[in-house]
C-alpha cells in the first residue's frame, strides 16, 4: 500500500511539473499568479518523495531537483528589473536533461530556457537601441554599415556593440584564468612527482647504506668473537704453564732442601 501512494504521489508530481512548463512555455501577463504557486507545490512534494519508503533513484530525483531549480531560477530572473540582469541570470540556468512525459522530443525546459534566451537578448538590445529598432531584424553588419541612421540609433549601436565586447572579454578572460589554473595544476602536480620520486631514491639509498653497514657490523662482530676466542686459548695455555712450572718448582724445592730435623 506504501508503495501504491509513493506512486501515486510521484505521478502526480510529475503532471504538476508538464503543467508548470507548459505554462512556462507560454507568453505570460504580470498578472499571472499560477506558475509561482505550482513551483512551491512543486517544492512541497520533491520533499515528500525524498522522504518516501519507496522513492525514486536517485537520478530521477536529481534531475526532478533540476528541473525544479530551473522554475524558481526563471522566476526570480523574471523579477529582475534590468534586461541586462535577466540575461545574465538566465545565463546560470540548467533546464533538464530529459523529457517529463513519454510524448516530448525534446525537454520542455530547454525550449523554455532557449526561448527565455532570446526573449532576454531582444529586452537588452531594446533597451540599448530604443523601442522600434529590435522589431525591423536588423543585424549587428547592418547597424554597422547603415549611415543614415540618426545620431542616437548610431551610439546605441555602438553600446551594443560595447556590451557584446565586453561579454566577449570576459569570456577570453576567464578563459585565460583556467587554462593559468590548469598550467598550474599540472606544474604542481610535476613538481610533487618530482618531490616524491627525489624523496623514494634517499630511502632507498638509506635502506642500501644501511644493509651495508648491518653487514660490516656483522662481519666485525664476527672478527671480534674469533679474537675473543684467541685471547682466551693464550690466556688458559699461560696460566697452565705457570701452575705447571710453580709445581715442578715445589718440587724440586723439596728435593734440594730437605725437612730440617
Amino acid at each position: 500500500m506504501v508503495s501504491n501512494m509513493a506512486s501515486r504521489l510521484e505521478i502526480n508530481f510529475i503532471r504538476l511539473l508538464s503543467r508548470c512548463e507548459s505554462i512556462a512555455s507560454e507568453k505570460r501577463g504580470e498578472t499571472e499568479w499560477r506558475l509561482e504557486k505550482y513551483v512551491v507545490a512543486l517544492e512541497e512534494m520533491l520533499v515528500a518523495l525524498r522522504k518516501s519508503l519507496s522513492k525514486p533513484t536517485a537520478e530521477m530525483l536529481t534531475e526532478y531537483t533540476r528541473k525544479v531549480d530551473f522554475l524558481k531560477g526563471l522566476l526570480e530572473a523574471e523579477k529582475l528589473s534590468s534586461p541586462t540582469e535577466k540575461a545574465l541570470a538566465n545565463q546560470f540556468l540548467a533546464p533538464g536533461r530529459t523529457p517529463t512525459i513519454a510524448n516530448e522530443r525534446m525537454p520542455v525546459s530547454k525550449t523554455v530556457h532557449m526561448q527565455t534566451k532570446a526573449r532576454c537578448t531582444g529586452e537588452m538590445r531594446d533597451e540599448l537601441l530604443g523601442t522600434g529598432v529590435s522589431g525591423k531584424g536588423m543585424s549587428e553588419t547592418d547597424l554597422r554599415n547603415r549611415r543614415g541612421l540618426p545620431l542616437d540609433e548610431r551610439q546605441s549601436a555602438a553600446e551594443l556593440e560595447a556590451v557584446l565586447q565586453h561579454h566577449h572579454n570576459l569570456q577570453e578572460k576567464l578563459a585565460e584564468d583556467m587554462l593559468h589554473l590548469a598550467r598550474n595544476l599540472k606544474n604542481n602536480t610535476l613538481a610533487a612527482q618530482n618531490i616524491i620520486k627525489q624523496d623514494n631514491q634517499t630511502l632507498s639509498q638509506s635502506m642500501r647504506q644501511a644493509d651495508m653497514n648491518f653487514e660490516k657490523l656483522k662481519t666485525e662482530s664476527e672478527r671480534l668473537e674469533q679474537h675473543t676466542k684467541k685471547s682466551v686459548n693464550w690466556l688458559l695455555w699461560l696460566m697452565l704453564i705457570l701452575v705447571s712450572f710453580t709445581f715442578i718448582s715445589m718440587i724440586l724445592f723439596i728435593r734440594i732442601f730437605p725437612r730440617l730435623r
